[in-house]
């Protein structure tokens, strides 16, 4: 399929479907001499697996993943680099009856459209399964990353109109919660919030918030391969995303170039600092080499279990109440999601730097 293949250095490509056989991702680019094993790239897994809270898919799936090549003696071969995620709990039976049947907020109209034919079973490459490999080679670029000093926090900042407080910020609490909230007290409010929504047969959206430390400045093209643009780019490849923004966003508006503009200064030991950090990391879609922040806007769930109104494939208006196994809400479990695609990006970019400079070349030759 047309468009399952991204990134020029360090690229992957996927292949699978949500009730097929297995899913899977073929990284290459990735150099040689990385410390790399299965359990490297399950722990990524473990965060994005179903059927681990109230929030969550009941779809029971070990997500077990394999390393199928580019792999020897636990380093990486320089080689591409194969892996594997095999379904063992499909149930394709639950999308039977909508086979002829345009679920709203789903992909399935537009795949008609586009093919002419679809595969109903969960979505099939509309699927955020499909998401499962995305993290896996999102776990190799993040062992690459690390090497480098770079460092990728990814958090949900908010659940419906309920937002963390920063002034209780702590990112411990992350992996602490269901919702993936580094602030206690919201966490609590939102599983309220959300048990509340369950009961109605509804769900609900939320924002994501990431922090890139580490980066060194100089990573990105000034024209149309900015790095917010390929950052944009990235997240909004994951399927529930409808809004992205960098450092102050959508608020830059509301504020003056004297307010706006990030000064800058040198510290008491000659150290170059920032006043302030409404770019976001990011100017001139070059990175600045101070922390980079980014938001994503995610849509509730559209599978839902109240009845809605549609169309079926014989042109005839009907009502439709979806089964199967889904998540409330699909915030939580894209946190990890949010982290891997960052990390290609950053991957991608970072050995693009490179050749950006003969002395950085001569470094990585001499």
């Amino acid at each position: 399929m047309s468009g399952s293949i991204t990134g020029k250095n360090f690229s992957i490509a996927t292949w699978g479907e949500s009730h097929g056989k297995a899913l899977g991702v073929v990284i290459d680019g990735c150099p040689a001499g990385i410390p790399l094993t299965e359990e490297d790239i399950q722990k990524d897994l473990d965060r994005r697996k179903p059927g681990q809270s109230p929030f969550s898919s009941p779809r029971k799936e070990s997500d077990r993943i394999e390393i199928l090549s580019g792999v020897f003696e636990g380093r990486t071969t320089g080689t591409p680099i194969s892996l594997v995620l095999y379904n063992t709990n499909q149930r394709p039976y639950d999308y039977s009856e909508i086979a002829k049947i345009y679920r709203p907020g789903h992909a399935d109209y537009t795949y008609d459209q586009k093919y002419g034919f679809r595969d109903y079973r969960g979505g099939g490459r509309s699927s955020g399964r499909e998401t499962a490999v995305r993290v896996a080679a999102g776990a190799v670029a993040k062992k690459i990353l690390r090497e480098l000093g770079v460092e990728i926090t990814a958090y949900t900042l908010s659940i419906g109109n309920i937002e963390i407080d920063r002034e209780r910020f702590d990112k411990n609490e992350i992996t602490r919660n269901f919702l993936a909230m580094p602030d206690k007290k919201a966490a609590a409010q939102a599983e309220a919030f959300l048990h509340a929504l369950k009961e109605a047969n509804d769900s609900a959206g939320g924002v994501i918030e990431c922090l890139i430390e580490g980066l060194p400045g100089g990573v990105g093209e000034p024209v149309f391969e900015k790095l917010d643009a390929a950052l944009a780019k990235a997240i909004f490849s994951i399927g529930a995303v409808k809004g992205f923004e960098v450092g102050s966003g959508f608020q830059a508006a509301k504020l003056t170039g004297s307010t706006h503009n990030d000064g800058f200064k040198y510290d008491e030991n000659g150290k170059l600092t920032k006043l302030s950090n409404n770019a976001g990391g990011i100017t001139g879609g070059i990175s600045d080499g101070f922390p980079i922040v980014f938001r994503a806007a995610f849509k509730p769930t559209p599978s839902i279990y109240s009845k809605q109104r549609t169309v079926n494939k014989e042109g005839k208006n009907v009502e439709v109440q979806i089964e199967g196994r889904h998540d409330p809400i699909i915030v939580p479990r894209a946190v990890i999601v949010v982290e891997a695609m960052t990390a290609i990006t950053l991957v991608d970019y970072l050995f693009q730097r490179i050749l950006s400079r003969m002395d950085l070349i001569k470094k990585a030759l001499l």
